[in-house]
């Protein structure tokens, strides 16, 4: 039996399309002029790349649309006035300048250790929201919360404790902070916590499309 003209022509438009798609996902790159970056991760290598399977669809913890709110609430584009937000390219430049050697970055993943495993980012640091932020406002009402924050912000946010309790944040470095998306307030809590605290505004950026806009780019993770 013979196939018509139209049929014909119709395979060859499929074929055609799926070798495309083939093409596409072999030269995946993040923009036209960047294939990858490459940074590192408690003491290892990683490049940063997209992948490279056309059927890859987001991993199905962060494919759920109805999680409740509270507290899982619509977060605003602007974290604070002051705040600035960022993407994705942005967020790999701070991770390339990170790798080169930048000591005056640090980039939070402000997640629970239970939502780290399931992946980070490359180059991220883990510090708990809960850890600094007791409730999702981000308000300092125990001791124990001042205490947690005052140790983050001299080990690792590079801040001074000056006498009077007053903070010297000359030599304070610049924090990008994520968490999970935009329905997700561990990130803000954070923010907030950090500005109550007299942090500088302009050394804090947010993420604020986190670990599912990341994934939805098919950008690489890590796992511990």
């Amino acid at each position: 039996m013979r196939s018509s003209p139209i049929a014909l022509r119709l395979a060859a438009l499929l074929l055609g399309l799926s070798t495309s798609a083939l093409a596409s996902a072999a030269d995946n790159r993040i923009t036209p002029t960047l294939d990858s970056i490459a940074v590192m991760h408690k003491g290892q290598a990683v490049s940063i790349e997209r992948g490279q399977d056309p059927e890859a669809v987001l991993p199905e913890i962060y494919q759920k649309t109805d999680r409740g709110c509270p507290p899982y609430c619509v977060q605003p584009m602007q974290a604070l006035p002051g705040v600035e937000t960022i993407g994705e390219l942005e967020m790999l430049d701070y991770l390339a300048r990170l790798s080169a050697g930048d000591t005056s970055i640090l980039i939070v993943d402000s997640r629970t250790p239970d939502w780290v495993l399931r992946g980070t980012i490359p180059g991220a640091v883990n510090i708990p929201w809960n850890s600094i932020s007791r409730d999702r406002a981000g308000a300092l009402d125990s001791p124990r919360e001042a205490d947690a924050l005052q140790q983050v912000m001299t080990e690792q946010f590079g801040a001074r404790a000056s006498e009077g309790g007053a903070w010297d944040f000359s030599s304070a470095k610049t924090l990008v902070l994520f968490c999970n998306g935009i329905w997700c307030p561990q990130s803000t809590a954070n923010i907030k916590t950090l500005a109550e605290a007299g942090y500088p505004l302009e050394r804090i950026k947010w993420y604020r499309g986190g670990m599912q806009d990341w994934l939805s780019v098919g950008l690489t993770t890590v796992t511990p």
